[in-house]
């Protein structure tokens, strides 16, 4: 038979009061456990203070946790800190608030949410907030972080509401105007043209004076003909005429009637010479007429001239998905029945191990999808959308270093604003890349 040690009874009383105290206090406590390894962003580990703040908040099994601080030392990057948990609390308080200093500073601020555990948790599990540098600021979101909507930040959403937003009129490449309904939209028109406070677009000034530019006199240059016909007749003493960039004295070198350039003999412009003719008109005199369509004279108020609505180098892709590498978009006020849009566009290829695929979107509708081979170094093209009440007839042709010229000819259902995408990916995964060198893209209005 077994002999059991005897004790004292004070001694044996005691024993049983401190167990019988234990078992109580680990059934009543309720603590969560937060233990964990911390480590700097070098790979060592962090010493420092952890302090933790806490707002007053009720919870279950333990009562009313009032408001205060607590300072938990990690040594050697060990983290061991036993909290009342606090995620079934009512926001604010179901948020602990961990200050980490180390060095005689504060490095950063987070919150936790504890929720109710047997086990012990790491950081990650509890961490629920932002990360802030030096104690304040902004801060970058970490963990599972609850996100804070636009509604619950006071006063944001009636500021969001007076700021100007993009209207269907939203287009690049032009001067903004604001619509009657506070929306950004471009304002149409022809180059040369001003832009009024209303948002509409006409002639500079009215009916003051209108410049032309650049503007090549008709007639043949063959080193006989000796008369040159503009297609309006300046105003006053205006012309300022160029004879290949050399400028040209009037009634010395030629003189002029109404539209009319006559050189004398020795003046005469000889084959390969460039004449250019620059002046001012008065819309006023009632006088102004432009060649159209061949020689047909019209009456406007200008020459036709192309809008650049966009002019840029794109981006790159060694990837294998589609990706697009450049766009221009076109607003519906740049799309009227009689326009025509011309687009322009040239891609390199780097590499021999892999071929390319190139894709030319005009809004919803693909007017160009062509594969390049490993041989291809470029691959160039161009398209015109002749612009209707009904939609646009695109008229594309396309080329490469091997990859053999094709022209196509595509219709498009009317769009209310487009926008002009090109993409590219390559066939195969490699170190070969596509990239869109160049492209433009040019409006020219009808008349």
């Amino acid at each position: 038979m077994r002999i059991l040690p005897k004790f004292p009874t004070p001694l044996r009383g005691t024993l049983l009061a401190a167990t019988a105290f234990c078992g109580m206090a680990f059934a009543q406590t309720g603590l969560t456990t937060i233990q964990d390894t911390l480590f700097k962003a070098d790979g060592t580990r962090f010493t420092g203070t952890l302090t933790i703040q806490w707002s007053t908040f009720d919870a279950t099994n333990v009562g009313t946790i009032v408001q205060q601080s607590k300072s938990v030392a990690v040594s050697n990057g060990n983290l061991y800190v036993q909290l009342v948990p606090n995620a079934t609390a009512a926001a604010p308080a179901n948020a602990y608030t961990v200050h980490y200093q180390s060095d005689g500073n504060q490095q950063f601020t987070e919150t936790w949410t504890v929720p109710a555990s047997a086990l012990a948790l790491t950081v990650a599990s509890v961490r629920t907030g932002m990360v802030t540098s030096g104690g304040g600021g902004s801060g970058t979101p970490v963990g599972n972080q609850t996100p804070i909507t636009e509604a619950t930040v006071i006063g944001l959403v009636n500021d969001l509401s007076q700021r100007p937003v993009k209207g269907p009129a939203f287009g690049t490449g032009s001067v903004a105007v604001i619509d009657q309904n506070g929306q950004i939209g471009a304002a149409v028109g022809d180059p040369g043209e001003c832009v009024y406070v209303d948002g509409t677009t006409g002639p500079c000034g009215g009916a003051a004076s209108q410049f032309f530019d650049a503007e090549t006199p008709g007639g043949l240059v063959d080193g006989n003909n000796n008369t040159f016909t503009l297609l309006n007749p300046p105003s006053g003493s205006s012309l300022a005429l160029y004879r290949n960039g050399l400028y040209m004295s009037a009634n010395f070198d030629y003189t002029l009637s109404g539209s009319t350039i006559t050189f004398v003999t020795g003046a005469i412009p000889q084959p390969g010479d460039q004449l250019v003719a620059n002046y001012r008109i008065d819309p006023s005199a009632g006088n102004v007429v432009s060649l159209v369509s061949g020689t047909s004279p019209v009456s406007t108020s200008h020459a036709v001239m192309a809008q650049v609505l966009c002019s840029s180098n794109g981006g790159s892709t060694s990837g294998t998905a589609w990706v697009s590498l450049g766009g221009c978009d076109i607003p519906a006020a740049g799309l009227k029945p009689g326009d025509r849009i011309e687009i322009r566009f040239s891609f390199t290829h780097t590499g021999t191990a892999e071929g390319f695929n190139a894709q030319i979107n005009w809004g919803s509708t693909i007017i160009l999808a062509r594969t390049g081979g490993r041989q291809d170094a470029a691959f160039v093209g161009q398209a015109d959308a002749a612009i209707s009440s009904t939609g646009a007839q695109v008229t594309v042709q396309s080329w490469g270093t091997v990859l053999g010229f094709l022209p196509a000819v595509i219709s498009s259902t009317a769009q209310s604003g487009l926008r002009v995408d090109f993409r590219g990916e390559m066939s195969a995964a490699g170190t070969d890349s596509l990239a869109l060198t160049s492209y433009t893209v040019l409006r020219y209005p009808a008349n």
